[in-house]
């Protein structure tokens, strides 16, 4: 498991409840929020660690999201 420093779990943190306001009400859950974090902390483990990457990350997967929801 990787570690992170603090600067990047807090930008981690900031990124997702971002992404967290661009999902659509009809599925803006504990669930879809749990499933971005998987996909912002990957992101991360793979050197991801930029804002914009971050957030590229977990909005590429939110019409996937969706998809499971519906």
């Amino acid at each position: 498991m990787p570690q992170f420093d603090r600067e990047l779990v807090a930008l981690m943190r900031t990124t997702l409840e971002d992404v967290m306001s661009k999902v659509p009400p009809e599925i803006s859950n504990a669930a879809t929020k749990a499933l971005l974090a998987e996909c912002i902390l990957k992101a991360a483990a793979q050197g991801h660690t930029s804002y914009n990457e971050l957030l590229a990350a977990a909005t590429d997967h939110i019409q996937t999201i969706m998809t499971m929801f519906s």
